[in-house]
């Protein structure tokens, strides 16, 4: 969702009262003051976009990385499981995790009394964002049944329909992204009942929702439907992105050879039937695939893929390169992984960052080259770039071992020591590897 717009001064204040009405658990005023009479669709939507901030979100959530990137894979969640845990004071995992029932349940009963009340109190008339913002807090909420009758309530009113394609397909998403797949399933199959009709991006978002699970047949099915002579939704480059994608990315999660030679022999498939159906791959395609190749030790095919890149005329980025430089620096070839960081520079195909420079260092430290992985370090904090931890921890130990702890200047260990302080503060205050002394230490 995109972030809502500066609001009036005016209803910031009563924006204020109203939340703090719901978290006391006090009923809404009827009478507010005069100038407050008229609600605005912005308000409105202010009051439940910060529902799910204030009641669903756990403490331990502040400061957690929005990405996917370090996050286990997602599975399908059960409700009623979940729902016995928490009555055995059984820790639950995944999306819902240390969430507290009682306060999700307020917030979801006062976003529901709020919706209504500000209709029949101000005459406010609702229209399609306001009942998608209400109909993603009941799905945030994992309030089921109460948002199958409210969309079922909200389909029409009057003349006008407020529940429309993308309000499904944004519920659609949302449901996947909290572990209910199947239930995302089930409104997509609703949509008719709604009275809309599903589109390609409707398609695009529930294959993803459930290749994220692994769930690899239906989304098939749904592919195949798509692949129907004369559908009215036929796939387009995305739809094949996102099996490539999602098959490469968890072909190594199964833990069987059989498994993943199947899932990467899938995604080199679905490859060649995008490019025999007149689909032209984007730089995301071929990153999926190359990435995969690399990570299954395919070199040669994610090599033939790179240059498949430059006779298409799709210009590589550092996602690209990166993909090989992780490749050649864990088998230990550590000037091909130099090469293609020189040639990306070269290319100007990307600035390098972090994540270029760390598997080098790395691997120039475990092979006991403690002067190159220095120059590298150096070269990673010219760019701009702040080293992980870690990876600052590897070459001052490897520059000891090797008596040559003055190669790092004061200056320079300043520099990396304050980059890692302000990330620190950034992600919330984790305490690092290394305590103060041991910096201080480094830096002398």
């Amino acid at each position: 969702m995109t972030p809502s717009k500066p609001l009036h001064s005016k209803y910031t204040r009563i924006i204020n009262q109203i939340l703090t009405a719901m978290l006391q658990n006090r009923p809404f005023d009827a009478h507010p003051r005069p100038s407050s009479h008229r609600w605005s669709t912005e308000a409105v939507l202010e009051v439940l976009r910060s529902v799910p901030r204030f009641f669903f979100q756990s403490p331990r959530s502040i400061g957690r990385q929005k990405g996917f990137r370090h996050r286990a894979p997602l599975k399908q969640r059960n409700l009623k499981e979940e729902l016995h845990r928490f009555r055995n004071n059984v820790l639950v995992l995944g999306p819902a995790a240390y969430r507290d029932p009682e306060k999700v349940q307020l917030g979801l009963d006062k976003a529901i009394d709020f919706f209504f009340w500000v209709e029949d109190s101000f005459g406010f008339s609702h229209n399609e964002t306001t009942c998608r913002e209400m109909a993603l807090v009941l799905a945030r909420g994992n309030r089921l049944r109460a948002l199958w009758d409210f969309l079922k309530d909200m389909s029409f009113r009057g003349s006008r329909q407020l529940v429309t394609t993308s309000t499904v397909t944004c519920l659609i998403k949302v449901l996947g992204e909290e572990g209910l797949v199947n239930e995302a399933l089930a409104c997509f199959y609703r949509m008719k009942q709604f009275h809309c009709k599903p589109d390609v991006y409707a398609y695009n978002t529930i294959i993803y929702a459930l290749c994220r699970v692994g769930n690899f047949k239906k989304a098939r099915f749904l592919l195949e439907q798509m692949e129907l002579p004369g559908f009215r939704c036929p796939p387009d480059t995305f739809t094949y992105t996102i099996f490539i994608s999602s098959y490469c990315r968890y072909s190594l999660q199964t833990g069987c050879k059989k498994a993943i030679r199947r899932r990467l022999w899938e995604a080199n498939h679905l490859f060649r039937i995008m490019l025999f159906k007149g689909f032209v791959p984007d730089v995301v395609t071929y990153n999926s695939l190359i990435n995969g190749c690399c990570k299954t030790y395919r070199i040669g095919r994610a090599l033939e893929l790179f240059e498949d890149m430059n006779k298409r005329d799709c210009t590589p980025n550092r996602v690209t390169y990166n993909s090989f430089i992780r490749y050649y620096s864990a088998v230990n070839e550590i000037d091909n992984a130099v090469d293609m960081l020189r040639r990306m520079q070269k290319m100007n195909h990307g600035v390098p960052s972090s994540s270029s420079y760390t598997p080098i260092i790395h691997a120039l430290c475990e092979a006991g080259k403690a002067l190159e992985s220095r120059d590298f370090l150096v070269e990673l904090v010219d760019g701009g770039s702040v080293p992980r931890e870690y990876t600052y921890k590897l070459v001052c130990d490897a520059l000891m071992s090797a008596g040559l702890a003055d190669l790092l200047d004061y200056s320079l260990h300043k520099r990396i020591k304050d980059g890692i302080a302000s990330r620190f503060n950034q992600v919330g205050k984790y305490k690092p590897i290394m305590t103060r002394s041991e910096y201080d230490e480094m830096g002398t």
